[in-house]
């Protein structure tokens, strides 16, 4: 009984791999579970712009002397750590194997049109020229495509989230940078009300009274380095009515009472941001939220 259930066991595994092969179209092939070359050759440190088309629209990151920009559709400092993780992933796209080599697949892995076209250059000349194309079933694995060629592989990490940024997310969303040591007064304009929050010895006060300890240290870790929400490249229409001042920069909001936002400007820059109500009252302290 025994030796005839091993049999069975035995013949149900061969017509398992028999079956699979039978499945395979022409032009298909398994892949590894292990992560293999890299399909391109490229020195992150190398690299001085990536050009990017994908359903949010095309993008080109420029590095000029050691930072990094937005260069299209819109010219402006680009996220460093953004473009950090990209060069990261494009000089380690490690090939597991390839899926296909027909160019009728490619629209079944959206390594067509539908894809994401990624060209990285170095030295002003083109490296590497590829197409992210959708995830794998298990959403660990990418199908990839070189351009000029008819081979889907199939590389490690879920890349299209990557890829697919939109340029307000290429963009450095910092409003404010500051150091703590450098902030010893922060002061607050809400209309025509004025106060001052002052680090007297090792305490803040405002006036005469103690300021709560763990509500300024959030204060703080918001201001010092305030991030916003989205982009206005145009001038508002509502005036500024609140001005924060830290470290010798003025921070102008106006809040727009249709959308419920905050636009916010710095005496550093002409840019406009926008920040949502949450994120803005992180830090627009009012005295009796500090005392």
């Amino acid at each position: 009984m025994k030796r005839t259930t091993l049999a069975l066991i035995g013949l149900f595994a061969l017509l398992g791999v028999v079956a699979y092969l039978v499945t395979l179209k022409p032009g298909e092939r398994s892949v590894s579970t292990e992560a293999g070359e890299p399909l391109f050759t490229v020195d992150s440190a190398l690299v001085d712009k990536v050009e990017i088309r994908s359903t949010s629209g095309p993008v080109t990151l420029e590095r000029r002397g050691v930072e990094w920009f937005v260069a299209a559709p819109i010219v402006y400092k680009a996220n460093a750590a953004n473009v950090a993780s990209l060069l990261d992933r494009v000089k380690d796209l490690r090939v597991k194997g390839t899926v296909s080599n027909r160019r009728e697949k490619h629209g079944l892995f959206q390594v067509d049109s539908a894809g994401t076209h990624v060209t990285v250059y170095q030295g002003g000349k083109e490296q590497a020229s590829f197409v992210v194309g959708k995830a794998s079933a298990s959403f660990t694995d990418t199908y990839v495509r070189a351009a000029g060629s008819d081979e889907v592989a199939i590389v490690d990490g879920s890349l299209g989230w990557m890829f697919n940024r939109s340029v307000r997310d290429w963009r450095d969303k910092t409003i404010l940078s500051l150091f703590k040591p450098d902030v010893k007064e922060i002061g607050f304009r809400f209309g025509d009300t004025t106060f001052t929050l002052s680090l007297r010895d090792s305490a803040w006060m405002i006036d005469r009274s103690k300021a709560n300890a763990a509500t300024v240290e959030n204060l703080l870790t918001s201001l010092l380095s305030l991030q916003c929400d989205d982009f206005l490249d145009t001038e508002p229409a509502v005036k500024p009515g609140i001005q924060i001042t830290a470290g010798g920069v003025q921070v102008l909001f106006a809040f727009d009472k249709g959308s419920r936002k905050y636009y916010v400007r710095t005496s550093a820059s002409p840019q406009w941001y926008i920040l949502e109500t949450w994120r803005a009252d992180q830090v627009l302290k009012r005295k009796k939220d500090l005392v």
